[in-house]
């Protein structure tokens, strides 16, 4: 099979790792077929031709595409500007794409500037109530999906309209858009579908002076996390790989 791209944000390597960690056992992956690039320490090389890939995951990280360029780190504006020149290529031919939580950040910025602010739908690192819309209960990688489920989130900014060429698949009560497709394989999620409780805490200790939370907070929001019914998101990762694997 062709290896998938996973493409990785997080400057701190025990979240980075984590994270990878995730994706490989939720998405049924051996490290042997995938391809990993952690955007903190490696440009994306100028020979890497997508379609040598299955598909591409993008995780998620603390930076923020709707923060001004003087409010971004070096190393954030870099990672940024990595993700968004793949995004041409990626929606115009239809690539198979997952982006998860800064993934529909990228998408949003890419699709429609201006898009994905911190205006609304900002959700406290929480197990969100989501609700699969009608439209969203015929799409492929919501297959097996309940209708209603829990899912990881922990964001400060958020899509604020569905931008053209978008379909809407997920929906909560805090955050309009949970999860969209664009055309036919583009797809990206506001929240974790790799995350399960014992790598959110991972994160919650890693992240609590990074403005998610009060720091004093994390070890209620560590047994909140731990008592959480949060095992649906899984499957569309699982789903995702088992559709695109060539």
């Amino acid at each position: 099979m062709k290896p998938f791209l996973i493409l990785q944000l997080r400057p701190e390597t025990d979240a980075s790792d984590d994270e990878f960690r995730a994706f490989l056992a939720k998405g049924g992956l051996e490290p042997d077929q995938v391809h990993r690039i952690r955007l903190d320490q490696q440009d994306i090389p100028a020979s890497l031709r997508l379609g040598d890939y299955s598909g591409v995951i993008v995780g998620g990280g603390p930076g923020c595409v709707s923060d001004a360029p003087g409010q971004k780190s070096a190393v954030e504006a870099r990672i940024e500007a990595q993700c968004l020149s793949l995004m041409p290529q990626i929606t115009g031919q239809d690539i198979p794409f997952l982006g998860c939580c800064y993934g529909i950040g990228i998408l949003g910025h890419h699709l429609a500037p201006g898009s994905v602010t911190k205006d609304q739908y900002g959700e406290p690192v929480s197990a969100s109530p989501c609700e699969v819309t009608t439209e969203g209960r015929n799409d492929p990688l919501l297959d097996g999906i309940p209708d209603r489920f829990e899912a990881f989130v922990g964001h400060k900014e958020a899509m604020q309209h569905l931008p053209h060429g978008c379909h809407h698949l997920v929906a909560s009560p805090r955050c309009p858009f949970q999860m969209i497709r664009h055309g036919q394989n583009v797809y990206a999620t506001q929240f974790h579908p790799e995350a399960d409780a014992h790598s959110f805490e991972t994160r919650i200790g890693i992240y609590k002076h990074h403005g998610y939370f009060p720091p004093e907070e994390a070890e209620a929001l560590v047994d909140m996390v731990h008592a959480a019914n949060v095992h649906a998101p899984a499957q569309i990762l699982r789903n995702f790989v088992t559709r695109y694997r060539a």
